[in-house]
């Protein structure tokens, strides 16, 4: 069977519908049948409960609260690179950004401008220069990190569709991770900016960040911005400085999804080991400075 044909279903499922009620039901507190769902999953997704904080299954009181489960204290140590992997997950694509073009699968790209949501001003500081998609599955922790030091100046809400993120998906939906639903990061660093996004996806039922909390829901259906720049000058009321270091976690998703980062030209030259569907880990090497 083809991609685009195994796909065909999601394009007439209700994915909206079906998102919202996997949120709202993960996010109840079920007593022992929330403990057997989680207990199911473990056993499912072959989850690594030894690597949590809290290994205990039957004391989380939601199944959100299981998913988005901190490791313990040097779980995942970085590595002495310039760019660390944010997730756990698997490499999807990665590579140059051709002009505006970045890599989906083969036969698909999309543009820098698409992802960002329509903001050619922002997409243009990062032509021809470095991108990176990684997948996080079920059994993947989801929370997401720093891949280097930055300040954050913008946080825009893209509204979209909510279809999978899997790899069969991948090749089958053009323009995928710049047509789902998404979260676009701008920050600021000693190379210049680069955007960290999160992509919703079917089950999803919501992205959060640190600063910020949970961004959807709602999904009021247009795009939403907030600036963290110094505003005051200009007579608006600035949000408080967000500085993160290499390694501090910045968001999660509560069900998994992908994660899509762009950065300037000249600015990242990737790990030599890094290659399309491979498995990699937060905090472990991405890349240096060229």
């Amino acid at each position: 069977m083809s991609d685009r044909l195994a796909v065909l279903p999601q394009y007439l499922m209700p994915k909206q519908a079906l998102t919202q009620l996997a949120g709202m039901l993960a996010s109840k507190e079920a007593g022992a049948l929330t403990t057997r769902v989680i207990r199911w999953f473990v056993g499912r997704y072959n989850v690594n409960m030894a690597e949590a904080a809290n290994p205990d299954i039957a004391s989380y009181k939601s199944f959100n609260e299981f998913f988005t489960r901190p490791l313990k204290t040097g779980a995942r140590p970085l590595a002495e690179a310039d760019f660390i992997s944010p997730v756990d997950g698997a490499i999807s694509q990665f590579g140059p950004i051709e002009r505006d073009q970045i890599f989906q699968a083969k036969g698909h790209h999309y543009s820098t401008t698409a992802l960002v949501g329509g903001d050619r001003e922002l997409a243009a500081q990062f032509e021809n220069g470095s991108f990176a998609t990684l997948y996080l599955s079920p059994r993947d922790y989801h929370r997401i990190h720093m891949p280097c030091d930055g300040k954050l100046t913008r946080m825009i809400y893209v509204p979209g569709e909510l279809f999978s993120v899997n790899p069969t998906t991948a090749r089958g939906v053009p323009g995928l991770f710049a047509r789902n639903e998404r979260v676009v990061c701008v920050f600021e660093s000693a190379f210049g900016p680069f955007v960290l996004t999160l992509v919703g996806a079917t089950i999803v039922g919501s992205m959060a960040t640190v600063w910020h909390g949970v961004v959807n829901p709602p999904r009021p259906g247009v795009i939403r911005e907030w600036r963290y720049e110094d505003i005051a000058a200009q007579g608006g009321v600035p949000h408080a400085a967000v500085n993160l270091k290499q390694g501090d976690e910045m968001g999660r998703f509560l069900l998994g999804s992908t994660v899509v980062m762009l950065f300037p030209k000249n600015t990242l030259a990737f790990t030599p080991d890094w290659s399309p569907t491979r498995a990699i880990r937060m905090g472990e090497a991405m890349g240096q400075r060229p």
